[in-house]
């Protein structure tokens, strides 16, 4: 029952330069309750990356798991946009 209310987060890839590890920007917006503009809040998520998939600047998909480490409780499951390299 627990696996089907698992908290799911679309965010970019900001840095993966750990192993397995990656850290995830989850940008968020919410209007202020007096004077009615739109405040931008984000918040970075450490997540487990198995195979090294993501680069940075990749859109991915994060979904909540049990605790991989002290500060991972986050488990990738897709690339959803894949950034265009430079190099």
């Amino acid at each position: 029952m627990a696996r089907e209310r698992r908290r799911v987060l679309v965010g970019r890839v900001t840095s993966n330069k750990m192993e397995k590890t990656i850290v995830v920007k989850v940008e968020r917006t919410k209007r202020h309750a007096l004077y009615g503009k739109v405040i931008r809040f984000h918040e970075k998520y450490k997540a487990h990356d198995e195979h090294a998939k993501a680069s940075v600047g990749d859109l991915v998909k994060i979904i909540e798991s049990m605790p991989i480490s002290k500060e991972k409780r986050w488990a990738l499951v897709e690339i959803l946009e894949k950034q265009e390299s430079f190099e």
